[in-house]
């Protein structure tokens, strides 16, 4: 089986799992999300301490300052044009907080250098607030940053480097101080789901009305509002409703998409793609330039010099082009097995559905990555 058979054969494949999936039902909360589960995202100035030499340049201001004025802070006036930064490096510390987190608990950050830093291995984060857009400070995070690998530079100038060393990590290296505003306490849920479908929002509604009555209503095509009924006010019983509807199944439905990446030639086509009546033809024009070297030797003598060129000889071939009918609606499927029949590459077949849908045989999304 060459390279070509392969890749169409996997595509067919990819198909089956698709059609296997989308006709299975799955669990609403692998398709939806309740809005109160918002996260919140934070970012923060910091400076990373205890660096070996590995550190910020004295050419980079912004540490310098915030140096002194830390130290200034803590009781010590120094003048920055004497701080030697070596050993410290200014950093972005980000992570995302959601309404599942209290006042006390811990979230991971992600370090970032921002300056001409060599590496944060063995660094410590120093007390960093971490705030949100609106500027109000959830957290502070503090701890060892961990990058996962290393970065060794030698006296000749050589160096080893084993994973990226400039972005880190502080597991468990942020406390919550704040808790995001609560959200959807009273007797209203929203569900927002993470594919948009007007058919799938109706299903779901549907289906959690057939377990607790008229209780689902659809908003749109991207969110369901449920109401809490009395008799489960209370929040033991509030939080037991709220489980039992993300276990309820549904059959989620699929658009007709075909996604392509035109990088990697990888192709992805959903179950309900079909190509309406079409012909195809497929051929390539190959051209070839060779360049042949012509040595030309002086007279015996004539104290002359050899001189070399080069004479180029241009010929073009062109494949005879393979035609495939297609004379009824056909799912991608077939279609692979036929451009599999015309020896069609995986760059053909990205070329042949953006033809395909410029002509609007192709009766699907056509996305491009």
């Amino acid at each position: 089986m060459d390279t070509v058979t392969k890749i169409i054969a996997m595509l067919v494949i990819l198909l089956a799992f698709a059609v296997a999936a989308t006709a299975d039902e799955v669990r609403i909360k692998d398709v939806c999300r309740y809005r109160t589960d918002a996260e919140i995202d934070l970012i923060g100035y910091g400076l990373v301490i205890g660096l070996d030499g590995s550190g910020d340049g004295n050419g980079t201001q912004f540490t310098i300052q915030a140096l002194a004025n830390m130290m200034e802070r803590m009781g010590l006036t120094i003048d920055p044009k004497e701080v030697k930064v070596k050993n410290v490096a200014a950093v972005v510390v980000t992570g995302k907080i959601s309404s599942a987190h209290r006042a006390g608990s811990r979230i991971d950050v992600t370090v970032s250098s921002i300056g001409d830093a060599k590496s944060l291995q063995g660094g410590t984060l120093l007390l960093t607030p971490l705030s949100s857009l609106d500027g109000i400070v959830y957290a502070v995070a503090q701890g060892a940053v961990s990058i996962g690998g290393f970065n060794v530079q030698l006296e000749d100038g050589n160096k080893i480097v084993n994973n990226y060393t400039l972005v880190g990590r502080v597991p468990d290296g942020a406390l919550v101080e704040k808790a995001p505003p609560e959200t959807g306490a009273g007797n209203e849920l929203y569900l927002a789901l993470l594919n948009p479908d007007y058919t799938t929002a109706s299903r779901i509604v549907e289906r959690i009305n057939v377990e607790y009555g008229m209780t689902a209503y659809a908003v749109d095509e991207a969110t369901v509002e449920i109401r809490v009924p009395d008799s489960l006010a209370h929040r033991n019983d509030r939080i037991k409703f709220i489980s039992t509807i993300g276990d309820l199944t549904v059959t989620p439905d699929a658009a007709a998409r075909v996604v392509i990446n035109e990088k990697t030639g990888t192709i992805v086509a959903g179950e309900h793609v079909t190509i309406s009546p079409v012909a195809l033809a497929h051929g390539n024009l190959t051209i070839n330039i060779r360049s042949t070297p012509v040595i030309s030797q002086p007279n015996a003598f004539s104290q002359g010099e050899t001189v070399v060129t080069s004479e180029s000889r241009i010929s073009a071939e062109e494949e005879i082009a393979r035609v495939v009918h297609l004379p009824n609606v056909v799912t991608i499927a077939e279609i692979a097995t036929m451009l599999n029949a015309i020896g069609a590459t995986p760059r053909d077949i990205i070329a042949i559905f953006q033809a395909l849908k410029e002509t609007g045989a192709l009766r699907a999304e056509l996305v491009l990555m």
